[in-house]
């Protein structure tokens, strides 16, 4: 097994909270590493329709079937145990009782706050980052290896091709999860608004066009970004516009979790294709900005970044806040350093106030520097500046 980075931070928040929620995309984990961490209690999987029938038919009998520590993997499957759940641990209130894990944010994380709130620590798992595959002796020299890749753990357990993982995912992803959250009628039309959206990672949402692209409407359109987003397949990323002037744009821009399922849906059949495609860029600025966020979420800290964009075209492509101080970053998928690559973070410093030595240009190249305008990262050394930001 494949240690994963969350590890410690599970386990700190079992001997703190009666539970500990865990949730994250389909297939990134979770029931192996709590299976792995949590060997003595009980592991109860609510995919199992035998379970599901119990637990909905007499919960209070379901959960006296079991003993006092539990695993209930996929847990929004059956959410009305939340309640009966909640009567147990405040009648103990020991910690690590109980184990969750679920693959939809939204059902899950609104039925928590009904019904758990205060009770149990909340941490999401993503895909494997380069720092887990790196430990273990994983490498590609190349970063568009890695994009068209991914990282789904099955890729590496089982050494699958992503050509023949990624279709699979895709059709289990919607049989599971999308229609469980919402009543899609018509899948194929789904399916190439899903394609749609992977055509515009790294852009401003523009729902009009979207919508009219697809063939549905703008309710629509959102209604399925929201599918998307409860289900750990896209983020938006949120604007930074505090302390500036209404001359900043405010629309949110579109990203995947994981830039292989990303490149499938681009209809990327293999790394070499990256070279010439018009996404690459965007792609690559995907799979930096998903490794911070992996590394964020693995130390249990909150996600805290954003970009920047005024009307003129200024725009820094990432802004992270850690410890109260603000790290401005600007991604370039090209491989040598061309000091342009700072303009856009220089402009940034001088109306925020920000000084210089937080600013960081991450790139396509070899080699690493610091110079008076800030730090340059190689993607091959990003790890240093992710100490930085997730500690």
């Amino acid at each position: 097994m494949i240690e994963r980075q969350i590890t410690k931070k599970l386990i700190y928040l079992s001997t703190k909270f009666p539970i500990v929620t865990i949730t994250g995309p389909r297939q990134s984990g979770k029931t192996t590493i709590i299976k792995h961490i949590f060997k003595d209690y009980d592991y109860v999987s609510l995919e199992d329709p035998d379970n599901r029938i119990l637990a909905n038919t007499d919960p209070r009998g379901f959960l006296n079937n079991h003993n006092e520590k539990v695993i209930f993997d996929e847990i929004q499957n059956v959410p009305e145990l939340l309640s009966y759940i909640q009567g147990i641990v405040d009648e103990k209130n020991e910690a690590g009782q109980f184990i969750l894990s679920g693959s939809q944010s939204i059902l899950l994380l609104n039925k928590i706050s009904q019904s758990l709130a205060g009770r149990t620590a909340l941490l999401k798992l993503l895909p494997f980052n380069l720092f887990e595959l790196h430990n273990a002796g994983y490498f590609f020299p190349d970063y568009e290896n890695w994009i068209f890749y991914g990282f789904f753990p099955r890729i590496y357990d089982q050494h699958i091709k992503p050509n023949d993982f990624y279709p699979v995912y895709l059709q289990t992803y919607i049989e599971r999860d999308v229609r469980q959250i919402q009543n899609i009628q018509n899948l194929s039309t789904f399916i190439r608004f899903l394609k749609l959206c992977a055509g515009r990672i790294g852009q401003l949402i523009d729902y009009t066009s979207l919508a009219n692209d697809a063939g549905i409407s703008q309710n629509t359109a959102k209604g399925w970004m929201s599918v998307l987003e409860a289900s750990y397949v896209i983020f938006l990323l949120q604007p930074y516009y505090k302390n500036f002037s209404k001359r900043v744009i405010k629309s949110p821009k579109l990203y995947f979790y994981d830039t292989g399922l990303a490149s499938f849906l681009l209809n990327i059949s293999d790394s070499q294709q990256l070279n010439s495609h018009y996404l690459k860029g965007g792609l690559f600025e995907n799979f930096i900005l998903v490794e911070i966020i992996k590394t964020r979420l693995n130390n249990g800290l909150l996600t805290d970044i954003y970009f920047w964009r005024d009307n003129k075209g200024n725009e820094a492509d990432a802004i992270i806040e850690n410890n109260n101080t603000m790290y401005p970053i600007e991604i370039k998928s090209g491989r040598t350093f061309n000091p342009d690559f700072f303009k856009n973070l220089k402009y940034w410093n001088k109306i925020s106030g920000n000084l210089p030595e937080y600013s960081s240009v991450i790139y396509g190249g070899e080699k690493s520097y610091n110079l008076s305008n800030g730090n340059v990262y190689s993607w091959k050394n990003l790890d240093k500046l992710l100490r930085i930001l997730s500690y």
